[in-house]
Order: structure tokens, then sequence, then C-alpha cells
């Protein structure tokens, strides 16, 4: 069965970086289809936007619909989807480095992102299943907050030693255990 994943960059990236080209490659070798959102203004993001990019580009959210975000993108995908309603059931989610607190490390223009709390237990009632990866060594995304949320989304949880912030200038080109976990969340439903 196809699935359609969708992968969110986040603060400062674009389709082109760190591991989003291998991760779409290999997908769609599998014949999933797949889209790489392009976020507009990465470098100065604006939370209104980047919501109406996720409503215009997000289609027929269902079973076999997946998403792979990275850092900003995780909170953005969140609001996202609480803001939906109804919000249908879908596939699953994989968070990489994700927050949903403001972070010291990045601009305050970001924190509009993470104002408001998300209704979790809304998010968590139509997945079939949720992911958070986080490392120990990740220098703009302290390791804690990946836990926090992966906490109040109960998702399973896949602490790395040595990751930073999975970006290609942490040697993050490919991303095998993002792959691996996406392929047994496809296989379980």
């Amino acid at each position: 069965m196809t699935k359609q994943v969708y992968i969110i960059h986040g603060y400062g990236a674009s389709p082109a970086s760190h591991w989003f080209p291998w991760l779409k490659e290999k997908l769609i070798a599998d014949n999933h289809q797949v889209l790489v959102l392009q976020m507009p203004n990465s470098s100065d993001p604006k939370k209104e936007e980047w919501l109406e990019t996720l409503a215009n580009k997000i289609q027929n959210l269902d079973d076999n619909t997946y998403f792979i975000t990275h850092s900003l993108g995780s909170i953005t995908l969140l609001n996202y989807l609480e803001q939906l309603d109804p919000l249908p059931n879908f596939g699953a989610f994989i968070l990489v480095a994700g927050f949903s607190e403001p972070l010291s490390s990045l601009p305050s223009s970001l924190n509009p992102f993470t104002l408001k709390k998300v209704d979790y237990k809304k998010i968590i009632s139509v997945t079939n299943s949720r992911a958070v990866i986080a490392a120990k060594d990740d220098y703009i995304v302290p390791f804690a907050l990946s836990q926090n949320l992966s906490n109040q989304l109960d998702a399973s949880f896949y602490p790395v030693e040595k990751g930073g912030h999975f970006r290609g200038d942490d040697g993050f080109i490919t991303f095998p255990l993002i792959y691996d976990i996406l392929n047994n969340m496809m296989k379980t439903v």
C-alpha cells in the first residue's frame, strides 16, 4: 500500500538540506509518495505563513499519511494538526529534535511557534504511532525538551548518544534510524 510521507524542515533549512534528499529517495524507491515541503522564509519564519503552507500542501489526511519533521518543523506540525476540526485519524509522525517551549538558543522571533500549549490528547487520539528522536549532545534543542515533548505526546523515544542537531554539519546526510522507525510504523498499521 502506497503511503504519503510529508517531510517538514526546520529553521534555516530547505528541502535540499541535511538528510531530507536521502530519505526522500529511499522512500520513493519503496513506492511511497514523498513531499519535502518548502517552508517560506526559513531564516525568518512566521508561524502563520508556515501553518498556511501546511494547510495548502497537505492533502487527504488519513491512515496512509505520515509526517517526518525536524526541529521547528515539529511544533509547526503539532500546531497545524491541533487547529484541524475535525482532526482525522492518520498514520504516524516522527519528530526529530522537536521542542514545544521557547529556546534561548533561537531568536525570540520564533517564540510565537511555542506560545500556545498544544492539545496533545487530541493529537494522540488520532495517530496510530508517534516517535521522537533526540541527541544527548544537541546544541540547539536541549535533549530534555525533546524528551518532554515525547512524554507529552506519549511517543516512543529514541535517544541518540552523539547526533548534535542532526544537521548536515553534524554529519547527517543520511539517517537510517528514521527510515527504520518509519518502516516499522508502516508495517504495524
